[in-house]
């Protein structure tokens, strides 16, 4: 048996395929977008994908299966449990196989038993896989957003990112009941999960990129025999806010993704049509980096730096009903762009422009955007006297941990929503941890219209070291 996982950084998500050399055929498990890797990746090892399945309607991102089994002519697999309200609606015609808990999918000589494991969502599936040419128990189990290394399926987003009122804790009772299960595989059998580190969809994933049952049971806290009213209190305690976008990510994947046929660079333009598309209420993204984006921007654009959290970061601030466009330094950074909003839904994008632009307008006499900046020290000085506004962008937990006297705390992702919040009557100072988010946040501020902003240099760690006051 062949067996190869892709990782995208960005979204912190796993992705398989196996294969069975004696036979050719090769089966891709929770396929993202990025379709050419699987294929490549098929070709260079002599296999053809013949079968293609996921574990679940995804909440992070587009899932590419439907296209990889439409490219690849394979059969497409989908769960069939989980009730009338967690069907695929593209299944029948998408001509996909619908599967039940106990069926058998067959890839040459590798044995895939459909295991239904409910909790992080209802139609949950995981995939137990036996390379039959050599063995009569199984390898390892595709866990998907099930079990991760050192963590647990979350199972409150239904309730707090797809809006299905009262399901948090019958969905924890359901993954406490699917664990039972889990807990009774052999020790040996490797855990393929479909996440790691810096995923949304569980709260201490851990680095490692795979594990084994035994391991999990003896060090994964949600794994272990913890009492049923116990698991439900800890798992649903301490979770990170969901990002806006996991609900039109479950509606896509769930209704179908529109077939993308690639990644497409799309035109460049110049300086008059940048103006003009956010005269019209385009989302013009400046990717270059924060501090080059502070000293001069066209005003009205956004800036989310091009980086591993550029596709969430616009998944929580760029709406899915409006053209948005690109400022990168070229066209490749625009290619790795277009192809990290594609992954969570983001597909229209309709221009790209160079930094020239920027020198153009100040070339033709008109101001720039620029963004403020302020240091602990100085900010001390200021804060006693009521006359600054903190707003603190960081998620639950940091603020919890400690936070800036009188500071508001508006996660960055929130601040579009809670905008009739923010007082206007006094100068505004924007703060996170170490400085990154603050930057994002007060260009979206900027754009908003709200005026005064400050960036906090170096964010709370800078004012801690400062030894300013903090509070619990």
């Amino acid at each position: 048996m062949f067996l190869k996982r892709f990782y995208d950084d960005g979204l912190a998500q796993a992705s398989y395929l196996l294969g069975c050399a004696k036979t050719g055929e090769a089966i891709v498990i929770d396929a993202n977008r990025d379709l050419q890797q699987y294929l490549d990746v098929a070709a260079v090892e002599k296999l053809t994908i013949t079968h293609v399945t996921e574990t679940h309607i995804h909440a992070d991102y587009v899932s590419g299966s439907r296209e990889l089994a439409q490219r690849a002519g394979a059969k497409l697999f989908l769960s069939a449990e989980g009730g009338p309200d967690w069907q695929y609606a593209f299944a029948k015609v998408a001509g996909a196989v619908l599967v039940h808990d106990g069926d058998i999918i067959s890839v040459g000589n590798i044995r895939i038993e459909v295991m239904h494991t409910p909790g992080h969502t209802p139609e949950h599936l995981s995939f137990l896989v036996t390379d039959t040419a050599v063995a009569n128990e199984p390898i390892g189990i595709a866990t998907g957003d099930f079990v991760f290394v050192g963590d647990v399926g979350r199972p409150d987003l239904l309730e707090k990112a797809a809006g299905v009122a009262d399901t948090m804790e019958a969905g924890a009772r359901q993954l406490y009941q699917s664990l039972e299960r889990f807990r009774a595989l052999p020790d040996f059998v490797q855990v393929w999960p479909g996440h790691g580190a810096g995923s949304a969809c569980g709260k201490s994933l851990g680095a490692i990129p795979t594990s084994t049952v035994g391991y999990e049971k003896r060090f994964n806290w949600g794994v272990g025999t913890t009492p049923e009213a116990a698991f439900v209190a800890g798992v649903l305690e301490g979770q990170p806010e969901p990002p806006f976008y996991f609900a039109e990510m479950k509606r896509i994947n769930r209704d179908g993704p529109a077939i993308l046929g690639g990644f497409r660079v799309p035109r460049e333009g110049d300086l008059a049509g940048a103006e003009q598309a956010l005269a019209d209420g385009t989302i013009v993204i400046d990717t270059r980096p924060a501090d080059v984006f502070a000293t001069g921007h066209i005003p009205g654009t956004i800036n989310i730096p091009m980086s591993k959290t550029f596709s969430t970061w616009a998944g929580w601030l760029v709406p899915y009903d409006v053209d948005i466009q690109i400022i990168a330094d070229d066209a490749t950074v625009v290619r790795r762009a277009v192809q990290e909003l594609a992954m969570i839904g983001l597909d229209r994008v309709t221009a790209w422009y160079a930094p020239q632009i920027v020198a153009d307008r100040r070339a033709a006499g008109r101001a720039l955007g620029t963004v403020a900046k302020i240091d602990a020290t100085t900010l001390a000085t200021e804060l006693p006297s009521g006359k600054v506004t903190v707003i603190d962008v960081r998620n639950r937990t940091e603020w919890e941990a400690g936070h800036l006297p009188h500071a508001m705390h508006i996660p960055i992702g929130y601040l579009p929503r809670r905008l009739a919040e923010i007082p206007r009557d006094r100068p505004i100072v924007v703060q996170c941890q170490g400085g990154a988010r603050s930057a994002i946040a007060t260009s979206v501020l900027q754009r908003l219209g709200v005026t005064g902003t400050r960036d906090l240099i170096g964010g709370f760690q800078a004012w801690e070291r400062s030894g300013g006051a903090v509070e619990r």
